[in-house]
């Protein structure tokens, strides 16, 4: 049975070290942990590192390193750039499977038809860690502040890069276009009502290639969703 996985973020060098408060609680009223005891810890930059208990109370659990493993960075590099949606739930759904499948970097985007312009980015970073720990993975996506879509149609220059839209035209599938040996890729997934002329044109003015998803229609977090999947494989 896997050992119990946590989050914590200031992890040190040190031998032997208090765990964060509401880690803390978690052990001692919910899973009822004791002296003893191994658990796994994470700081979602790559460290993985196996613990004992050595001592608790109600709100403290100090525990002893017994192992230390540090993962490398994945090879391939997946940034989804994704509209904003009136539905926090929704939203909320997309980042959670995006950490499970592994994307690296998030950037809630402002788009001339996104109709929700704030998003509690605590709160959604908190989703990203559970899914990060049910996953097992010890890399945490990094979580940009919501950002105007002209600032992320200038990022990124070192990476592929894509916007997904309906608007007519020629477009290739995301499929054909995913090469396997390219370590950096970045795509854009639009608002409900799609990106404006204006945007898919800026997009173009920066090396974005049109790309497709699929014949049908997607909401924009299962596009989102599709996107990861197929840049992932």
């Amino acid at each position: 049975m896997p050992l119990p996985f946590f989050f914590e973020e200031n992890l040190n060098d040190q031998s032997t070290f208090i765990l964060s408060e509401p880690t803390s609680r978690h052990i001692t009223h919910v899973l009822r942990m004791h002296e003893g005891e191994r658990l796994k810890i994470t700081n979602g930059l790559g460290y993985e590192l196996t613990c004992e208990i050595i001592s608790q109370n109600k709100k403290i659990t100090e525990v002893k390193v017994i192992t230390t493993n540090i993962y490398k960075p994945p090879a391939k590099k997946i940034t989804i750039a994704i509209s904003l949606i009136k539905n926090n739930n929704r939203f909320e759904w997309f980042l959670e499977k995006a950490a499970e499948i592994g994307v690296s970097e998030i950037i809630p985007m402002l788009c001339d038809r996104t109709e929700k312009q704030h998003f509690r980015h605590d709160r959604m970073r908190n989703i990203l860690i559970s899914a990060m720990l049910q996953s097992q993975q010890v890399r945490l996506p990094l979580l940009h502040p919501a950002t105007a879509f002209k600032q992320i149609a200038e990022l990124k220059k070192d990476a592929k890069r894509f916007i997904a839209h309906c608007d007519e035209g020629t477009k290739a599938s995301l499929k054909d276009l995913a090469n396997s040996s390219t370590d950096s890729t970045i795509i854009l997934i639009g608002p409900e009502g799609d990106f404006t002329k204006n945007e898919i044109d800026l997009a173009r003015q920066n090396s974005f290639i049109s790309t497709s998803l699929g014949d049908t229609r997607l909401r924009t977090e299962t596009a989102g969703i599709i996107a990861a999947v197929i840049l992932n494989l």
